[in-house]
């Protein structure tokens, strides 16, 4: 039987409002987080429910993945998904170990982020390529670097946007965001910003959403005190509601799982804002395990073994 194995890497949460400490000393990479963000953070997990389900949804994903590859197989072939965080457990590193044991010897390695960047994907790809080494390279992988733009993908986000708009007033106004990055990947030509500004174009122009209907901003930005790209999320809301919209869409396309930033900062920050300057805001539920999205990812591993051969 020849099997391929499916890695699948996602940021990571916490289990608990306990582990939270410790994840925000592996996100800051060693550096003491003041007790203040500390604080900060805890709370915004005690208002999600006391820990991040990005877990859970990952390996929803993978199970649905693996099933989806493993009925569409030709004979003699498998398909294995295995899920690794960058910042929490189970770690890419432990994985890959599994992996090893499993006898795989030629896998498909994506993260679960449409956009490419070099201070995101790029990252976890080197993490991945740092423990292989320290292996010996004990198999191959082709990485998908970016899928912004797979038409599933794009189906998948329109659907769900397309289902919530019909509940709502015909002249609800959307709101596409992705999580925030520094300013400087602008200079370098990391294609980061124009990435996530496509997704927006086509799954707007997918729905038929008016051009002064839909707007752009970025969210979740880090507390450094270096430049993050805009506009925030926040002022966003607050434009559309100067222009007279009272009731606001939010869909997230630079993520595709319920997290604390779509979970927080949106359903509870944005909206908190909205509600304060007289409007509404809701959102489109997130991929998670939509079937379109699924199918997207299936194609993107099936798209990797077709250039390797």
């Amino acid at each position: 039987m020849n099997t391929t194995g499916v890695l699948l890497m996602a940021y990571g949460g916490p289990d608990s409002l306990a582990d939270i400490p410790a994840f925000l000393l592996d996100v800051r990479e060693g550096r003491p987080t003041p007790q203040a963000l500390i604080d900060e953070i805890t709370e915004n997990y005690r208002q999600i429910g006391g820990k991040s389900p990005l877990l859970e949804i990952t390996r929803r994903q993978a199970a649905a993945l693996e099933e989806l590859l493993n009925r569409q197989a030709t004979p003699g072939r498998r398909y294995k998904t295995y899920v690794g965080m960058r910042h929490w457990t189970p770690r890419i590193a432990e994985a890959v170990m599994q992996m090893v044991a499993d006898g795989v010897r030629q896998a498909v390695a994506l993260v679960l982020a449409p956009h490419y960047s070099g201070m995101s994907v790029a990252r976890y790809f080197a993490r991945l390529d740092e423990v292989l080494a320290a292996q010996g390279w004990p198999f191959t992988y082709r990485g998908v670097q970016s899928y912004h733009d797979h038409p599933l993908l794009i189906a998948a986000l329109a659907d769900g946007l397309r289902r919530k708009l019909a509940d709502l007033p015909s002249d609800t106004a959307v709101i596409f965001s992705a999580h925030s990055l520094p300013v400087r990947i602008l200079d370098g030509g990391d294609p980061y910003d124009a990435q996530v500004k496509h997704t927006a174009r086509l799954v707007a122009g997918q729905v038929g959403l008016p051009a002064d209907r839909w707007a752009f901003a970025y969210q979740s930005a880090g507390r450094s005190p270096e430049p993050w790209l805009g506009p925030p999320l926040e002022d966003a809301v607050l434009s559309l509601i100067e222009r007279g919209y009272r009731q606001l869409l939010s869909c997230p396309v630079g993520f595709v799982a319920d997290h604390v930033e779509v979970l927080f900062d949106i359903d509870v920050k944005a909206r908190g804002v909205a509600e304060a300057a007289g409007a509404r805001l809701e959102r489109v539920p997130s991929l998670n395990d939509h079937p379109l999205f699924i199918a997207a990812l299936a194609d993107l591993v099936l798209q990797s073994e077709r250039q390797e051969q």
